[in-house]
């Protein structure tokens, strides 16, 4: 949340596109390195060590960006709740941000609906081996670093709502044809899976750059922050659902049900271009659209923070 608030005060809205492209391809990368280094420390040192080294790289990361980094701190003279609590419930009850709020939340829906069963489903549906697991993940993984940068730069180009409906438009494609797949080869697998990440990936970008732009700088990270909680609390109240309409029989039976839940997951991405929409003409109707830079004048070429 503060760093996509940060992200916010830095960058005009035209500009952000591509750098939530930088920021979801760390977090991508974040997975495809860090679970195997994970694992491989945690048989070498046991299960404790990867957990030591992410305590040893927050101090290391926390260090350098109180040394390198520049403060962003005017949004502070503009605040006028004093009170951090009575601050998130004014910025909670302001009608234009509850859209944003549910327009996330929406978004949230498909991915953690599918997730929590995807290695059962193609382990028991589509009959992967467990040890062609890692390849596929490795490959859909690689790909997404690659593709999101250049999602990024296609957001800051075009208008953020059209890219987000080709992404939702892909992505439901893809879900459907997933979610009925009868055994294929390891290949054809691989490919629907890029293919759909990258539809995925298609939403998350614009949406997010689109979400930045709802708050006003006094409120921004107070925003960020709900939009967040509410990010999980949506997730874990989608695996719930997906875990009802999900069954198995026994532990080598075929997953039941799973073309009903891409279903459900189209029925919500349909929902959420809807509110992203809203959420989008809300923010060209803003009088500070494009928003100014001037929150820190310091930080004015782009690819030297990307960089």
């Amino acid at each position: 949340a503060i760093s996509l608030a940060v992200v916010t005060d830095i960058f005009e809205i035209n500009q952000r596109g591509r750098v939530m492209g930088v920021v979801q391809m760390g977090f991508a990368a974040s997975q495809v390195l860090g679970i195997p280094i994970g694992l491989y420390f945690a048989n070498l040192w046991g299960w404790h060590a990867p957990f030591l080294m992410i305590v040893g790289l927050a101090l290391i990361i926390g260090i350098v960006i109180l040394v390198k980094m520049k403060p962003v701190n005017k949004h502070i003279a503009l605040q006028e709740d004093k009170n951090a609590f009575l601050h998130l419930w004014h910025t909670i009850c302001r009608k234009d941000y509850q859209v944003g709020f549910i327009a996330t939340a929406f978004l949230s829906i498909g991915g953690f609906m599918l997730m929590p069963f995807g290695s059962a489903y193609l382990i028991n549906n589509i009959q992967i081996t467990q040890a062609q697991l890692p390849t596929i993940f490795l490959i859909t993984g690689l790909s997404s670093i690659a593709i999101m940068p250049m999602l990024g730069k296609l957001s800051d180009k075009y208008d953020k709502f059209y890219l987000f409906t080709g992404g939702s438009l892909v992505a439901i494609v893809m879900i459907l044809i997933y979610c009925n797949l009868p055994p294929v080869p390891l290949w054809l697998v691989v490919v629907i899976n890029v293919i759909m990440f990258m539809g995925i990936m298609g939403r998350m970008i614009p949406s997010t750059a689109l979400a930045t732009a709802v708050p006003e700088a006094r409120d921004r990270g107070a925003f960020m922050s709900i939009n967040s909680s509410l990010q999980q609390m949506a997730g874990g109240i989608a695996a719930v659902c997906a875990g009802l309409i999900v069954s198995q029989p026994h532990k080598s039976a075929p997953l039941q049900h799973y073309d009903i839940l891409g279903y459900v997951v189209t029925a919500a991405i349909l929902a959420c271009l809807y509110f992203v929409y809203r959420v989008s003409e809300m923010v060209k109707s803003k009088a500070s659209y494009p928003i100014n830079l001037s929150m820190n004048e310091n930080y004015d070429n782009l690819d030297d923070v990307v960089k």
